[in-house]
């Protein structure tokens, strides 16, 4: 614990005090700080103005220990902080998610002016220990060492109107020597499929048209309840809910990756032909240093199955350039498997150290120049593949889910943008009447690049939507109240897999 003096003294607490949530890392931390957006406005917190800057009256940092340098960004941020809360009497501040998990009481030490440090498996307790540090006047860290309760009993605040994430599991059961993520998150631990059922059923009630089952390793569900075949069941399950327009998942680990569940995509209408497949590397060797427990040609054996199940299926994976040990060799087997499944897109890495894995101690480590310029042959590659595999589409008519925030350029071009039933972003005309994000058009793809296509004719019909009218009407409830603080990943509409943390959190 750290005196009082670190930190600013109490202030009245009947007053509204702001929150802002800084985040960092996965899909499964974008969803956590979801969580805790809705817990601390549950306890009659505010969200603080967009452009807040860390004037807020409580910043929650939710951190990552996967990316590289992770801690020299968060205690970079903090110190930047630390002027303003001493400046500001009752203002807090708390670190939670993997880093907090990890590094426990020496944050604190570190940045004695932290008021609270929470782990991953005990993230409701934050508005108690927000309090208890405000009352007693020094930092609380509590770390829970396993999970007390299961995320999704938690409330949320979600930060898109038409499209939500759901998880299915927490933890992950694998050992890759690169990821530290299994350490921090701890083993597999599935829901029950009625509550996630009720769950998506909730949100559809509420307007949502589409949902992305999470997980570590999204595939792996049902060894935690004992039915192998649990997560095809689960999809087949989704397909019967009325309403629901769009489901996918994020991200299955290719040993889990069965035949039921292909024949699930293939079979339920509203499954969208998308899957995000980690390869991580193409060379056999390297995956066994690696602890992946497939080899090449089991990965190219699943895609060659998919691709003949459903052909129009649009499939990403991720990639680490230069682990222990990659020879050129090796570096041209993952070449081989680029070319050979023609990824829609990949989430490519430069292998660095994870302090507390086992590669991070292993011999041949990779000197950094080879690694680039191995990195820049395969992202010189994928990108021609994208350009290639895009520039099929054109001519194709697709039904677009109509997103917020995903268009940067649009206001200055004049378009919109949505994403096709494969996940493909494509930015189109802007038809004379109202489209609102949740809405469907149908449009003509007429031109590719390799990360986008374009509709440039005519919208060819708009579909007008209950996530539109859910879309809608909570804009009009913004427009009402404060402007908000979105969370430190960007928006989230339609949620897409967002990049791959070396094969870490939430990807597996």
């Amino acid at each position: 614990m750290t005196s009082s003096s670190d930190r600013s003294p109490a202030v009245d607490v009947l007053s509204t005090r702001t929150y802002e949530i800084r985040t960092y890392g996965c899909q499964m931390n974008v969803h956590d700080s979801e969580r805790l957006a809705g817990l601390l406005e549950d306890a009659g917190y505010v969200r603080a103005p967009e452009d807040s800057d860390g004037d807020a009256d409580v910043v929650v940092f939710n951190t990552c220990a996967v990316r590289e340098n992770a801690d020299n960004k968060l205690y970079g941020n903090l110190g930047h902080l630390a002027p303003k809360k001493a400046s500001r009497p009752g203002m807090q501040i708390a670190v939670g998610g993997c880093l907090a998990q990890k590094d426990r009481d020496t944050i604190v030490k570190r940045a004695p002016w932290v008021d609270v440090v929470f782990g991953t498996h005990n993230i409701g307790k934050l508005p108690v220990l927000l309090e208890r540090a405000r009352v007693q006047e020094e930092a609380q860290v509590e770390i829970a060492e396993s999970l007390e309760a299961f995320p999704s009993t938690l409330p949320t605040r979600r930060e898109s109107a038409y499209a939500a994430w759901v998880s299915i599991s927490v933890g992950c059961n694998n050992t890759c020597t690169f990821c530290i993520v299994p350490a921090l998150r701890g083993k597999e631990k599935d829901r029950r499929p009625g509550d996630i059922l009720a769950e998506i059923e909730a949100l559809v009630a509420e307007g949502v048209s589409e949902i992305t089952l999470l997980g570590q390793n999204v595939n792996a569900y049902g060894s935690d309840i004992g039915d192998r075949e649990a997560f095809s069941k689960l999809l087949r399950a989704c397909g019967k809910i009325d309403g629901l327009e769009r489901v996918r998942f994020t991200s299955p680990h290719p040993r889990d990756f069965t035949d039921d569940v292909i024949a699930a995509m293939a079979e339920t209408p509203n499954v969208m032909p998308q899957l995000h497949m980690p390869l991580q590397s193409g060379s056999d060797p390297i995956l066994k240093a690696m602890r992946r427990s497939y080899r090449q040609e089991r990965f190219l054996g699943i895609i060659e199955k998919v691709r003949a199940a459903i052909p129009h299926a649009a499939i990403s994976t991720d990639i680490i350039v230069g682990f222990p040990g990659e020879t050129e060799e090796d570096f041209q087997q993952t070449l081989h498997v680029v070319r050979e499944a023609r990824f829609a897109q990949a989430f490519t890495f430069q292998y660095s150290k994870r302090p507390g894995t086992p590669a991070a101690e292993m011999d041949g480590q990779i000197p950094k120049k080879v690694v680039q310029e191995r990195y820049e042959r395969l992202v010189a590659l994928q990108e021609e593949i994208s350009w290639e595999e895009n520039k099929k589409q054109v001519g194709r008519t697709l039904e677009l889910m109509v997103a917020e925030g995903e268009g940067r350029k649009d206001d200055t071009t004049h378009r919109l943008s949505g994403r096709a039933p494969d996940n493909r972003l494509v930015h189109f005309t802007k038809p004379d009447q109202e489209v609102r994000p949740g809405d469907v058009v149908t449009v003509e793809v007429t031109y590719a690049a390799p990360h986008h296509l374009l509709a440039e004719g005519p919208v060819l019909d708009v579909r007008r939507t209950r996530a539109g009218d859910a879309w809608e009407k909570r804009t009009a409830e913004k427009a009402a109240k404060p402007a908000g603080v979105l969370l430190g990943l960007p928006k989230v509409g339609v949620p897409e897999p967002l990049p791959a943390v070396s094969g870490g959190c939430a990807v597996d």
